[in-house]
């Protein structure tokens, strides 16, 4: 983990907003020379650790500072001799990424296994001294940052050491909060390694440990992180950008002018605020230059105001929307409905009479504090349990609280994927869904929520619910209506998946066209490989409906009150004893007997046609049309015939319909011996796997 770089802050030209933010910087000549001089006395912390001991209290001023005094020496020992590529003494790295972390608020324990989190990996120290001298805690932390060894996995080393801390962030999430400050370091310092590697390692940044920082909600951490990468990988754009920048530098500034007259506006409406201009970062302003055109002043920073509670922000978007023109369409409600990353905030934008429009931000200093660090600022997540509970081995795994459903999901399909190539691949086309959702869905038995990413199908939720078992998914109903598999599901859907109960039942090849998750796509596919015969049915043309026709009837057993008059059941209602009937004579003299509320009998009379008396013979038997609609599977046909028999129905004629969405409907004329076995029939067929409605005609 030591890799060393460009060093951008060597450059202050080149990222003006970090000199405006105020944010500390590591003196690594001057701690390269604490740090040789050996640790301090007893009685005080080692020189070396005097900025994170003060980051630390800033956010912690209880903190007890001894268990950092300890990890800094066994730190500093273990990594003496050792040197960076850039000539500082090694121990100057766990140093920087442990201010970092402390200065993003991270509690003690965190720290702690950040100054220790390459003795294992480089050192001659091992799990279990970390244990020993500091505990289960960070032992744990230590070994999930550790990489595994390349000597074992050779060019699977990489995806192998992700796959170890993902399995690890799945118990501690501060496992990668280490590694994402970690990398941030490695990127600033990347400057003394050749263009390709500096390329290599922007590239993985830029997929995998970005990604990461923005579902950990870290901002501080990727917005820094983008720049660097954009530095190496674009760097053509990235000097123009500067070059904006360091334009904007030398004109007018209108924000400050905005922010003083929201000042003015939150004191005469009593309103306790805290506003501020923040700087974009480099990308960000890449960004509004490509959507924009033409840059204007106020499009360099936005305007940050922070309150005391969550009334107070709705408070301050009022007189903000009442004192200056609102953009409406950029205004986004955070708070009420929070990303899935745990940020919160108001989002809108307002119009000065200048003509400048400012983004602002609205949000309580809470907020602000997740915002900036994440899963950073929510501390120990193990801090409520009991103390006399026993800690967890370092190797047992463990459920964190703060674990969201992104990462529950990533957990579950990297064990599906042992293949290195497969995961790697497959966890960058994951991190790359930046927006999730989330669907209510219940199977009779329970109800819950499924998290899944923006553009998720049915397809995606079965497997997200049910696992394998999702192989025997037939179909779905959304919001109570019945959809195809292949239909997207958006936020706050309640979905219902029917599962068929025959075994044998698999996905389509074209399952793989509409599932977006991992899971999903890693499911199918072994499935569809196992089953290559299933999994590619040859091509066939479409088809016209199937017909099977038997012998057919008159009248069955209705009877009409007009001589020698021929007597036909309607088709479009199907009558059977003992629906209330009426007949009307037709063209050539028969009588169509209809349901009393068959549509077509409204028409009759409103035609002035004039009804006869229809009665049924004593006779039981009867003949009816069945509609049935179902999911498209094999056998499907076969095993409805089979349910129609067994219940002693004879099959005067049945039309399948080819399917539309995997959706197929078939219609029967069917010769019942007793009508009272209707309702018994059509229970029948409803029972059939795949079918889902049964109605007469």
């Amino acid at each position: 983990m030591s890799a060393e770089a460009t060093n951008p802050e060597a450059r202050p030209e080149a990222r003006p907003e970090l000199s405006r933010r105020g944010r500390t910087r590591l003196d690594l000549r001057r701690l390269g020379r604490a740090a040789l001089l050996g640790p301090a006395s007893r009685d005080r912390l080692p020189d070396a650790i005097g900025h994170v001991a003060e980051a630390h209290r800033a956010h912690h001023p209880d903190a007890d500072l001894s268990l950092l005094r300890r990890a800094y020496v066994l730190a500093e020992s273990s990594h003496r001799g050792q040197m960076r590529k850039s000539g500082e003494p090694y121990i100057t790295h766990p140093l920087a990424v442990t201010l970092i972390l402390a200065e993003l608020g991270a509690e003690t324990t965190t720290l702690t296994a950040s100054l220790l989190h390459d003795t294992v990996e480089d050192t001659e120290v091992t799990l279990d001294q970390v244990r020993a001298e500091f505990g289960d805690e960070v032992c744990f932390i230590v070994d999930g940052v550790t990489k595994v060894e390349k000597i074992d996995y050779g060019a699977a080393a990489e995806p192998e050491t992700f796959r170890k801390m993902l399995v690890a962030t799945g118990n501690d999430v501060r496992v990668m909060s280490i590694k994402l400050a970690d990398r941030l370091h490695n990127m600033r310092t990347l400057g003394v390694m050749r263009p390709e590697k500096q390329a290599r390692i922007a590239k993985v940044t830029r997929d995998v440990l970005i990604p990461l920082a923005e579902r950990l909600g870290v901002q501080a951490l990727k917005t820094e992180l983008e720049d660097l990468v954009f530095a190496i990988l674009h760097p053509e754009e990235y000097e123009h950008t500067r070059a904006l920048i360091a334009a904007h530098a030398g004109e007018r500034d209108p924000l400050p002018a905005i922010a003083e007259s929201v000042r003015a506006v939150l004191r005469e409406a009593g309103i306790a605020a805290e506003v501020v201009v923040r700087p974009r970062h480099f990308v960000s302003v890449h960004r509004i230059a490509r959507g924009r055109g033409e840059l204007r002043g106020s499009d360099f920073g936005r305007i940050l105001v922070l309150v005391g509670e969550n009334a107070d922000c709705y408070a301050v978007l009022g007189e903000l929307h009442t004192c200056f023109t609102p953009v409406v369409s950029e205004f986004k409600d955070f708070i009420a409905a929070p990303k899935f990353n745990l940020y919160q905030s108001l989002h809108t934008a307002v119009a000065t009479p200048e003509g400048y429009v400012a983004e602002v931000i609205v949000r309580t200093r809470q907020m602000h504090r997740v915002a900036e660090a994440g899963v950073v600022a929510l501390g120990n997540p193990y801090a409520t349990a009991p103390a006399a509970e026993p800690a967890p081995d370092c190797d047992e795994e463990r459920v964190d609280p703060t674990r969201p459903g992104w990462l529950s999901r990533l957990l579950d399909w990297q064990q599906s994927a042992p293949d290195p190539d497969t995961f790697w691949s497959v966890l960058r086309a994951e991190l790359a869904q930046d927006r999730e959702i989330t669907v209510f869905h219940e199977d009779g038995r329970s109800s819950g929520t499924l998290s899944l990413p923006a553009g998720a199908s049915c397809i995606d939720a079965a497997y997200a619910q049910y696992g394998e078992a999702a192989h025997g998914c037939i179909g779905a109903r959304v919001n109570g209506r019945l959809t195809s598999l292949a239909s997207r599901l958006s936020d706050g859907d309640t979905v219902q998946l029917l599962l068929a109960q025959d075994a044998s039942s698999g996905p389509g090849a074209d399952w793989l066209e509409h599932a977006r998750t991992p899971a999903a796509r890693i499911a199918i596919g072994s499935w569809l490989q196992a089953h290559p015969d299933i999994a590619k049915p040859a091509a066939t043309p479409a088809r016209a409906p199937l017909s099977v026709v038997g012998a057919r009837g008159g009248g069955g057993n209705a009877v009409a009150d007009l001589p020698d008059a021929t007597v036909r059941l309607a088709g479009c209602c199907t009558p059977v004893p003992p629906d209330a009937v009426a007949g009307f004579v037709v063209r050539g003299g028969a009588v169509t007997v209809h349901r009393i509320h068959c549509a077509s009998v409204a028409q009759m009379r409103a035609l002035g046609r004039t009804s006869v008396a229809v009665h049924w013979r004593a006779t039981a038997d009867c003949r009816v049309t069945l509609l049935a609609e179902s999911f498209g599977r094999p056998h499907l046909l076969a095993d409805l015939t089979e349910a129609i028999a067994r219940e002693g129905v004879e099959v005067v004629s049945a039309t399948v319909e080819p399917p539309v969405e995997q959706r197929v409907r078939h219609t029967y004329t069917l010769q019942l011996p007793d009508a009272t076995g209707l309702p018994a029939l059509m229970r029948a067929m409803r029972d059939v796997p795949g079918v889902y409605d049964v109605r007469r005609a």
